[in-house]
């Protein structure tokens, strides 16, 4: 009968354990993306999809005659899939398995390696140059704003995904992930006292897990949109849509009632490359 589950240490895998399922692993993602028809069947290295594709990788599609990189211990690169497991954390080691954490949850770009150009564009300086010699991407400020908008998730997809037995629907998942903190029990015990009469409560319809506005832009831009000069929090009132009683409002503020000029359409950038 099965009492309970435990953690055994298991011995490294070596080099071609960590070969054959990095094959699999890439076997696998290819398989998927053709099926979904994100990936064309025979692509070329210098067609501009593919590179833009690849603008934010830290190895770029480009020809040329580069070295193949230094291969480690535990490690395998493959097509573009690379894979390492080489680095070991103890469970006491809460220093090791922060910076775990932190590398698991980095974000795609890396925002000390942005720049602002002199006449305005964005480069972004690669982790290591390219085949022909290039560190930059140079790109102008609307394209660059739609490489970061290709690489927000969809809304409601799961970005962290658990199995074995840590997936959600396991039957032994509770015996493996800590047990919720006990209740804290009160210093005192009052006496029992005849329970108030309340009136019935309506019922309400469910509420759905969504979170309000103001969270989500302090979570995704860092800015409290209801804090208060004075130091407390605001609450919004109202909602005015009237085009009228807005204009009224910010003229009577001395704010712009107009919105900004749209700018004339233009053919797409071109990227270009610094060495």
């Amino acid at each position: 009968m099965f009492t309970g589950a435990g953690f055994h240490e298991l011995d490294p895998p070596d080099d071609d354990a960590v070969a054959t399922l990095l094959g699999t692993v890439a076997e696998r993602v290819v398989r998927m993306l053709r099926k979904r028809g994100r990936l064309e069947e025979e692509p070329e290295v210098d067609d501009l999809g593919t590179l833009q594709a690849a603008s934010m990788q830290s190895r770029l599609p480009l020809p040329g005659d580069a070295p193949p990189p230094r291969r480690s211990r535990r490690s395998a690169q493959l097509d573009g899939f690379s894979l390492h497991a080489g680095v070991g954390l103890h469970a006491r080691d809460r220093e090791g398995l922060l910076r775990l954490c932190l590398y698991g949850a980095r974000g795609p770009v890396a925002e000390e390696r942005v720049s602002e150009l002199p006449d305005g564009r964005v480069a972004y300086r690669m982790k290591r140059p390219a085949p022909d010699g290039s560190t930059h991407l140079v790109l102008t400020p609307e394209a660059f704003l739609g490489r970061l908008a290709a690489l927000v998730p969809p809304p409601r997809v799961h970005l962290t995904r658990f199995h074995g037995v840590f997936a959600p629907a396991a039957k032994r998942r509770k015996d493996v992930v800590p047990a919720a903190p006990p209740a804290p029990e009160p210093d005192f015990h009052p006496e029992p006292a005849a329970p108030p009469i309340v009136p019935e409560a309506p019922v309400l319809p469910p509420r759905t897990p969504r979170l309000p506005w103001a969270e989500l832009l302090r979570r995704v831009y860092a800015i409290d949109a209801l804090a208060c000069p004075c130091g407390g929090t605001m609450r919004v009132i109202a909602f005015l849509e009237e085009p009228q009683v807005v204009r009224g409002i910010l003229e009577h503020l001395g704010l712009p009632a107009d919105p900004p000029p749209r700018a004339p359409a233009t053919d797409p950038p071109e990227q270009t490359w610094l060495e």
